[in-house]
């Protein structure tokens, strides 16, 4: 069991460890995919605050754990999100555009409007769609973990959650049927402190969540994750073992939700403010950062222009999608069955014949309710 937090470079930006064999583009990679998530983050909920989009979940603070996990995977390697990891996939492959238009569930959301904005998904790069159910998507991650062992597939699952799912009857059946069949799968615990308003040390009994891995019978690691390096090394470790065909593992990523857990929610109303600016001294950016400054990879000012670059690129994508057109009212009824049963026909034509009559909808002015 591992019972020590691996870091390689500390919260001033010194390596403090071997750092793990990351050539001086991908490391520039790594710190612009993290700049990416925090300025698209900033935009979301820009928007949201104007009542341009319903619901944003941000990952700031927490880009650390989210990029440098995800990069140790390998193309044909499948992501099961929790909520977060909207970035990863970016960095993955999912067109920012897609990212964008499911957000307005509009006209180029691949979701066609079934899901409330924030859910994302990407075939091309392994991205299934996720619920806001929590935990529902580990023994889904297991399922197709062991689909793939058994068509002896080169491909590794992760799967994430935060640390409140650990407490889901999912997470306990996943890790559970994932060790007896050996499959290849690691499991992504993102500790960030809170599950809505229930704090870590009241979520568990456990020394810590990496010692819920022996109940199962698989190895686990502790990484402080918002050191990007030290996350992608254990990550990489973790992906190669499963690979390799030794089973699953646990890998617990601790690091800190800065903002609320979603556009709804006001965090002040439980924590206090002296640890959220605690934690803001921590900002896995800035310690990327100052590690890049030290090792003259990253020159001074350039991070001021990787983010004036990143607005450009985000702020075209977002004129481009608040232009698109809305989903048609067709979609409602399509997809599920190759040809539209009756049924659905009588109930297509009774929603227009009421649209017609009383006018478009209009949006609610009601609170999201978490």
């Amino acid at each position: 069991m591992a019972s020590q937090v691996i870091q390689l470079i500390d919260p001033s930006g010194n390596a403090i460890g071997q750092i793990s064999d990351l050539s001086k583009d991908h490391l520039l990679d790594l710190f612009t995919s993290m700049m990416r998530v925090r300025v698209v983050d900033g935009r979301m909920l820009t928007l949201q605050r104007a009542g341009r989009v319903g619901f944003v979940g941000t990952s700031t603070g927490m880009e650390g754990a989210q990029i440098g996990s995800a990069a140790a995977l390998k193309p044909q390697d499948w992501l099961w999100s929790g909520l977060r990891e909207g970035g990863a996939a970016v960095m993955r492959g999912l067109p920012l555009a897609e990212y964008v238009a499911q957000m307005y569930c509009n006209a180029n959301d691949t979701a066609k409007g079934r899901q409330m904005c924030n859910h994302f998904m990407h075939k091309g790069s392994n991205y299934p769609s996720w619920s806001s159910v929590i935990g529902t998507q580990i023994p889904h991650a297991v399922g197709a973990a062991y689909a793939s062992k058994l068509r002896g597939e080169d491909v590794v699952h992760s799967v994430y959650f935060g640390d409140g799912a650990t407490s889901s009857n999912g997470f306990h059946s996943g890790m559970n049927n994932a060790a007896v069949w050996k499959v290849p799968a690691v499991f992504v615990c993102v500790n960030n402190g809170w599950a809505i308003s229930v704090p870590s040390q009241k979520q568990t009994a456990a020394e810590t969540y990496a010692h819920k891995a022996s109940a199962y019978g698989m190895p686990a690691a502790r990484v402080d994750g918002n050191d990007v390096v030290a996350c992608y090394a254990t990550m990489q470790a973790a992906v190669e073992r499963a690979r390799a065909g030794h089973g699953p593992s646990l890998v617990v990523l601790e690091t800190y939700r800065v903002m609320g857990h979603s556009s709804s929610d006001d965090p002040s109303k439980y924590r206090d403010e002296n640890e959220v600016a605690a934690w803001k001294e921590r900002d896995p950016i800035r310690r990327l950062e100052n590690y890049l400054l030290s090792q003259g990879i990253l020159a001074k000012g350039e991070r001021e222009r990787i983010e004036g670059s990143l607005l450009k690129e985000i702020d075209a994508v977002i004129h481009e999608q608040e232009a698109a057109a809305p989903m048609a009212l067709k979609t409602l009824v399509e997809d599920v069955y190759f040809d539209v049963p009756d049924h659905l026909k009588r109930q297509y034509n009774d929603f227009i014949e009421v649209a017609e009559r009383h006018g478009d909808a209009q949006p609610g002015d009601g609170a999201f309710p978490l």
